[in-house]
């Protein structure tokens, strides 16, 4: 496992979903200040300053002076959303933090194609509206802040059980498109560690050891369930990427969840029968 440093001592999140909540837990428990910048107000974790505050606008206020922070925001509906918050997120800090992490995903290689597993030393070559906003927000982000880019692939967990879903409704669903995810959890960590390295890598794709058709999910799915696997739809293409995780690997040591067996029998095994 990297050698690491205590957490931060002031970190701001900026967007405060489930990764946010988990991140800040890390991160308290350890003598770290978080603060959260988010749109909405409501009950936060004790411990946790709240910041409301709408990127899509200017800032009329500075925000606090930070040592370290994490952009966890989903991406806007226009091309360039990504860059207009970041510019203006930078316009308001005080200064640039020593250390900044921006969550992407793997999308960013939407409509890519490849005939090998693809690692951090490929170029996306983006086709999409979601996969362009998702690269450029990237170059935003190491143009402002010189942050190091994480790509999830598909996240999973509990409170996450999309998947789960459609194979008890017995939805079809394309059985041929290829497929990575990364249990929240394990993302978790790695933002942790990322925050703690004396020297992180300037880029790292996050997910789990077992890339796999969809097919073969929905099956290990449903024979857990005690239900029959959802039909294929036929009129679909084999579709999607296969994504290398070894990076990943390399800086935490091992998964908590090495694939998504593991963390689908857990959720199963965790839901109320009916």
């Amino acid at each position: 496992m990297t050698v690491t440093q205590p957490p931060p001592r002031r970190t701001l999140l900026v967007g405060f979903g489930k990764l946010g909540r988990r991140l800040a837990s890390r991160l308290l428990a350890d003598g770290g200040e978080v603060f959260a910048l988010r749109r909405s107000d409501g009950a936060l974790p004790d411990g946790v300053v709240g910041i409301r505050a709408d990127l899509s606008a200017p800032l009329t206020a500075n925000l606090p002076e930070v040592d370290a922070m994490v952009v966890t925001l989903p991406p806007g509906g226009a091309v360039d959303s990504y860059r207009r918050v970041l510019t203006h997120l930078a316009d308001a800090l005080p200064s640039v933090p020593a250390r900044t992490v921006f969550v992407s995903s793997t999308g960013v290689f939407e409509g890519s194609s490849s005939d090998h597993p693809i690692t951090e030393r490929d170029d996306p070559a983006p086709s999409s509206d979601r996969s362009r906003g998702l690269f450029d927000g990237e170059r935003a982000a190491i143009e402002l802040f010189s942050a190091t880019v994480v790509r999830p692939a598909g996240i999973y967990g509990p409170g996450r059980d999309f998947l789960l879903r459609q194979v008890r409704e017995g939805k079809a669903v394309n059985h041929r498109r290829r497929t990575n995810r990364i249990h929240e959890t394990d993302l978790v960590r790695a933002l942790d560690l990322l925050l703690r390295m004396p020297e992180p890598p300037a880029l790292v794709h996050a997910l789990d050891r077992a890339p796999a058709p969809l097919g073969d999910v929905v099956a290990y799915i449903a024979q857990t369930l005690g239900v029959d696997a959802p039909p294929d739809d036929p009129s679909a293409e084999a579709t999607g990427l296969v994504h290398d995780g070894s990076l990943l690997l390399t800086l935490l040591g091992a998964l908590e969840y090495p694939t998504y067996r593991e963390g689908y029998a857990e959720m199963i095994a965790a839901t109320p029968a009916g």
